[in-house]
């Protein structure tokens, strides 16, 4: 099964994770909030899927295009 990769739109920090492993989601559903500069920046989900995997955790600090997770197929 194909992946869909989500990357970090900036360089900043995980703030608060909304979902896990398993979790479904529709297109536009927040996956995690990311902060940067005492702003809060939503990270949507690109397409309807179901969360694979989280690459980071509340707290790391995330670098412009890192992976933050992976969305398989519903």
């Amino acid at each position: 099964m194909s992946s869909l990769k989500v990357l970090s739109p900036l360089t900043g920090s995980v703030w608060k994770i909304e979902v896990q492993p398993g979790t479904h989601v529709a297109e536009g559903d927040v996956l995690m909030v990311l902060e940067s500069m005492k702003m809060e920046i939503p990270v949507e989900a690109p397409q309807a899927g179901v969360v694979q995997e989280l690459n980071v955790q509340e707290g790391d600090t995330v670098q412009e295009d890192q992976l933050l997770a992976s969305l398989g197929a519903a």
